[in-house]
């Protein structure tokens, strides 16, 4: 009878390492549970704040071009080069410094004829243009000095743009983005309060682009009188906008 005797022995040693093996099963799932990093904190808020400020602009910039046709090439450029050299020189002489006037296109193209049925387009004469950008500061004077370039260009004058501008926007762009950072922490101090919990150390800071609303007015039309330009700066707006990242205590 060995093999009856010896049975019980077999399973109670079966029924120990069955036991052994679920401990260290136990073990091991609470060390696993326990092995996030120490001072490790999940709660935390991120928010968007922007902020706003307005200045009034102090430079305006206009762009301006000399156009002539001509029978032939030499005289289309060469009148719309003498006109345009008439203006820079008469912007100068009357206070613009040099460096801001700057050309900014210069272009020569032949103009056809209506092809009748059948034909072809033949050359009738060349356009020539010459533009410039002329920056005026201060824009108290910008009226006069339009309207000295449409005396000086006479009906060759293009006008096809002005727009204000602020020189130096830095010290507006400092002040929207303090009011773009305490707009976030008053959204994360509400967040905060709302969820019962207190706002924390600053995690982390970026910025979105700063931008500046720029003022812009349609071109005025040349008047056939050296009149003054009615003219308007308004106000420019410079934006800032920031993202951060709180603790929550």
């Amino acid at each position: 009878m060995p093999f009856t005797q010896s049975a019980p022995r077999v399973v109670r040693k079966s029924v120990a390492l069955a036991v052994a093996g679920l401990a260290a099963a136990s073990l091991s799932a609470c060390d696993s549970h326990d092995a996030s990093p120490p001072g490790a904190n999940p709660r935390q808020v991120t928010v968007f704040g922007s902020g706003q400020v307005q200045g009034v602009p102090d430079t305006l910039t206009a762009d301006v071009a000399i156009e002539f046709t001509a029978a032939d090439v030499t005289s289309a450029m060469n009148q719309t080069n003498d006109r345009q050299q008439a203006v820079i020189n008469a912007l100068v002489g009357a206070g613009v410094d040099g460096k801001d006037i700057r050309t900014t296109e210069v272009s020569l193209q032949p103009q056809y004829s209506s092809a009748e049925p059948g034909g072809t387009a033949t050359i009738t004469s060349y356009r020539a243009d010459n533009g410039i950008e002329v920056k005026i500061r201060p824009t108290d004077a910008a009226s006069r000095l339009l309207a000295l370039i449409v005396t000086t260009g006479g009906d060759a004058t293009r006008i096809s743009s002005v727009s204000y501008s602020i020189a130096d926007d830095s010290p507006l762009v400092k002040d929207a983005r303090a009011r773009a950072f305490d707009d976030a922490k008053n959204r994360a101090q509400q967040y905060a309060q709302l969820s019962g919990l207190r706002l924390g150390k600053v995690l982390s800071i970026s910025e979105g682009s700063g931008s500046t609303a720029p003022t812009r007015t349609a071109p005025p039309a040349p008047p056939r009188a050296a009149t003054p330009v009615p003219l308007e700066p308004g106000q420019q707006t410079v934006s800032f906008s920031v993202t951060a990242v709180w603790e929550l205590d």
